[in-house]
């Protein structure tokens, strides 16, 4: 039996990385492919035909949504979400050939998606694949619009010249910078305008904390706190930074870092 052939798409390097590292425990799978864009994941379908796409669905350039509704006219390949975001697609993907793994990755899940789709690769042809990719869109579109996120996702931010789209779940921490907001994202700085607390108040309040009046944190980016002494407190990043903490916001910080 041919080994199943598949591309990775995410806009996360880490992501990616961890696809990679759980493909190479799977003797029967070959990772043909990865692409850190929508865009660049539809151009990889293309020239490679692989035989599933492990794929996310909230990234900038081309979202999960459109290259899926672009895949229905490329060779219909399977698609696995690999995603952090459950709530509004899952009882859209309990149908048919395709299925959804969790951020963080599970081996376990993941292995098991793959078995799901090659039973399915062995048991459907194409012309039935893109039928079932365009009616999934369709499920996807009407679950995600009578699903309105009480809090903000994303955030319009400017990069190097240019105007892009951040997501909530990548940013570590921001801080105020005179008429604006220093984002610290995964992939590297950005800055949107607007007061820091116009900004929290869009934003999970079980997910951001604020640490100091011009500073706010993710709280599951948070290591630990500790104590450098005459009352300097500061805060270690999962990403190796160290943030001060403001003496007015430190009972709340302990109370979290206590609860986890």
């Amino acid at each position: 039996m041919p080994p199943l052939r598949v591309l990775a798409v995410d806009d996360e390097p880490l992501a990616l990385r961890r696809v990679e590292i759980a493909v190479s425990d799977m003797p029967d799978v070959t990772l043909v492919g990865r692409a850190r864009s929508g865009a660049e994941g539809l151009a990889l379908v293309q020239a490679l035909k692989p035989d599933v796409v492990l794929l996310d669905i909230q990234m900038s350039n081309l979202d999960g949504f459109e290259l899926i509704e672009r895949l229905a006219d490329e060779g219909a390949p399977l698609v696995v979400f690999v995603t952090a975001h459950e709530a509004f697609a899952v009882r859209a993907f309990e149908v048919g050939a395709v299925d959804y793994v969790l951020k963080p990755l599970e081996l376990e899940r993941l292995r098991a998606a793959l078995v799901r789709a090659r039973r399915a690769l062995s048991a459907e042809d194409a012309a039935l694949r893109a039928a079932e990719l365009r009616s999934l869109v369709r499920a996807l579109r009407e679950e995600a619009a009578n699903t309105e996120p009480a809090y903000a996702t994303g955030f319009w931010v400017e990069r190097r010249g240019e105007h892009v789209r951040a997501q909530a779940h990548h940013i570590d921490w921001m801080e105020a910078d005179r008429d604006y907001v220093r984002l610290h994202t995964r992939d590297g700085p950005c800055l949107m305008r607007g007061p820091l607390a116009t900004v929290q108040e869009q934003l999970d309040p079980a997910q951001f904390i604020r640490i100091r009046r011009s500073a706010l944190v993710r709280t599951d980016r948070i290591k630990s706190i500790r104590n450098r002494g005459y009352g300097d407190f500061r805060i270690q990043m999962s990403s190796g930074e160290e943030l001060r903490v403001g003496k007015t916001y430190l009972r709340d910080v302990r109370r979290l870092l206590e609860q986890r």
